[in-house]
């Protein structure tokens, strides 16, 4: 039998509320051709409640000795059990008392099936000389805690994590170098992250590095020039920035996420690299992770939004500060499709309450409610309450606020609820507190589908996109339709992916029609990532076999499930498309991420 799950966690089995880890010590080193990290950590872990006993989650790993103070102690690795993998229990000898704090030493090793890490070989990155390798990890964010490492590799490859360096130095073997670094802020484990590999980096502003391989180092560095400009803008709407740095490492193409905003390093995409700064803005969305997630974190993943739905606000006010409230109220239009999209999604596959903003996770794999939901659905909340309170002059101040109570805890829904009547009590002698109550919070929270009350948006900037999408649709039975290819060019990436995104919510097009439009806008060459993924599933749509080997090209050459997981999904709904888009995906199974991977398999009805 497993052990009981955590009972402020239902995806952990970490006994939390007895024994919390406080500070983690990691000395590791990489050995690639194993494709192994071994070595050891050391866990501070202060006692809660009087407990003999302290329970870490673990995932494919291999134990090999536990100890306190140098004596050896009694552990048992149990079963797997799925989705949460297999409960470590280290039992003390004796009942500790609460306030005490023991430093238990973990000696390890990775294993093959470790789904935290993914090795690449050379092959498999730009430079084609040096293997590779990058964590994504999924843990309770309910607990936070500092930590500090000691990361061997290879001489010639260099080691950056979620951390500040504390300095550099030959290893103790002969052709290693050792990394440190360390992190004073507590953050949840989820955000300690590491990568290994031929990297550079160039500065691009008083805080801020691009890391890349060095082939990509330049375009990386022009790409992401307007950093601080972000992050100014971030410390202008809520409270000054904490962590020191904010450096960016773009990845291989194989990295799974647009961004993942680990403290001090941000992980990015290749497929931002658009050559104009088009798609930028991602990481607008990973500064505002400072704040929302990072400082002020969700107790669970059932309240995921806490940190995505926070987080598409304030990124969406930076660039409203930066490029007018226009372009964010365009941006949310685009959004709202997007969520649209998942919500029709979860109910076709029989998950409708997948679409809750805090759906239940007792027995469920975290990763299978992730999509557009809770960044799109919490935005949505957000911004009706902006409104309903006043607008803007009123919410803003009420954001700082938030971070200011809550920085540095995890929090629930309930939490932030409480927060807010607490908060407009005190202000303007509670006047905005009918307004509040009239919310029909329950709906917002447990509800699944579409939100319960739908925010106007701002059209000014859609207006052209939707204008040339209808006169598209008016002329779909014209044998020669008429258009003027400028008119396309002079619209930016996002006014493209709308126009796209409008046509793809109309009557399926013929194939003749999107042939037509090829011919005039040339849509197949476009490398922008977010209008050629549109693109191509507009033409899948209409089963448009001439799209096909496109499609397998760009799935098969990134792994961003954003992209990946669409693609696939609607190729196999294709006819003649289903074998393709598993042939396809088994080919390339290797160079995905195994959280792609995984999804992916479960999408095409493959074996996980």
């Amino acid at each position: 039998m497993p052990l009981p799950l955590c009972p402020t966690d239902p995806n952990s089995f970490a006994n939390t509320h007895q024994a919390a880890v406080r500070h983690s010590h990691l000395v590791l080193a990489a050995d690639f051709g194993a494709k192994v990290f071994r070595g050891a950590v050391e866990h501070t872990v202060r006692i809660v409640a009087p407990t003999d006993h302290v329970v870490f989650d673990s995932s494919f790993i291999d134990v090999h000795g536990v100890t306190l103070a140098g004596a050896n102690l009694e552990f048992a690795v149990a079963p797997r059990s799925e989705p949460f993998g297999s409960p470590l229990t280290v039992r003390f000898g004796r009942v500790a008392a609460a306030g005490e704090e023991l430093v238990v030493r973990i000696a390890y090793s990775t294993t093959a099936k470790c789904t935290a890490v993914q090795w690449l070989e050379p092959a498999q990155t730009v430079g084609k000389k040096h293997p590779y390798l990058f964590s994504q990890c999924q843990d309770t964010p309910g607990v936070k805690h500092t930590y500090s490492a000691e990361i061997t590799v290879s001489e010639q490859l260099r080691a950056l994590m979620s951390a500040v360096p504390a300095g550099e130095a030959p290893g103790a073997a002969s052709g290693t170098k050792l990394f440190k670094f360390e992190q004073k802020i507590a953050i949840p484990s989820y955000l300690i992250a590491i990568a290994v590999g031929n990297i550079h980096g160039k500065r691009v502003g008083p805080r801020s590095t691009v890391w890349s391989e060095p082939e990509v180092v330049e375009a990386a560095a022009w790409e992401f020039a307007d950093t601080e400009t972000f992050i100014k803008t971030g410390e202008d709407l809520l409270t000054p920035y904490v962590w020191g740095v904010y450096d960016l490492l773009l990845l291989p193409a194989s990295f799974p996420f647009g961004g993942m905003e680990n403290p001090c390093l941000t992980f990015v995409t290749p497929t931002l690299l658009a050559g104009d700064r088009s798609l930028v803005d991602v990481v607008a969305h990973e500064i505002a992770h400072s704040w929302m997630g990072n400082l002020v974190t969700t107790q669970s993943w059932e309240h995921f939004w806490l940190n995505e739905g926070f987080t598409v606000f304030i990124e969406r006010k930076i660039l409203g500060r930066l490029h007018g409230e226009a372009t964010r109220h365009f941006d949310a239009i685009i959004g709202f499709g997007e969520l649209k999209d998942a919500v029709e999604r979860y109910e076709q596959t029989g998950h409708p309450e997948y679409s809750c903003l805090c759906p239940k996770m007792d027995g469920q794999d975290p990763d299978d409610t992730f999509s557009s939901v809770p960044y799109e659905k919490g935005f949505n909340f957000l911004f009706y309450l902006e409104k309903l309170v006043g607008g803007p002059a009123v919410f803003e101040p009420y954001l700082k606020a938030h971070v200011e109570r809550f920085s540095h805890k995890s929090i629930t829904t309930a939490d932030f609820k409480a927060f807010m009547f607490e908060y407009f009590e005190k202000i303007d002698g509670g006047s905005k507190i009918p307004q509040l109550k009239s919310v029909d919070w329950d709906s917002w929270f447990y509800k699944p589908g579409m939100p319960v009350v739908l925010n106007e948006f701002d059209p000014s900037l859609a207006r052209s996109c939707e204008d040339l999408a209808n006169r598209w649709d008016a002329a779909r039975n014209e044998t020669s339709p008429k258009f003027n290819k400028d008119e396309f060019a002079a619209f930016d990436s996002a006014q493209k992916v709308m126009f796209l995104e409008k046509l793809s919510q109309k009557p399926t097009f013929t194939v003749s029609t999107l042939e037509a439009m090829d011919r005039i806008y040339d849509l197949t060459s476009i490398t922008n990532c977010e209008v050629r993924l549109r693109w191509q599933l507009l033409c899948l749509q209409s089963g448009m076999e001439s799209i096909f080997p496109h499609v397998t090209a760009f799935a098969s050459s990134v792994g961003r499930m954003k992209y990946v997981r669409p693609l696939y999904r609607e190729l196999y709904k294709c006819k003649n498309g289903a074998e393709l888009a598993k042939k396809t995906f088994l080919e390339h199974r290797s160079f995905y991420h195994p959280i792609c991977a995984s999804m992916v398999a479960k999408d095409l009805g493959l074996a996980a």
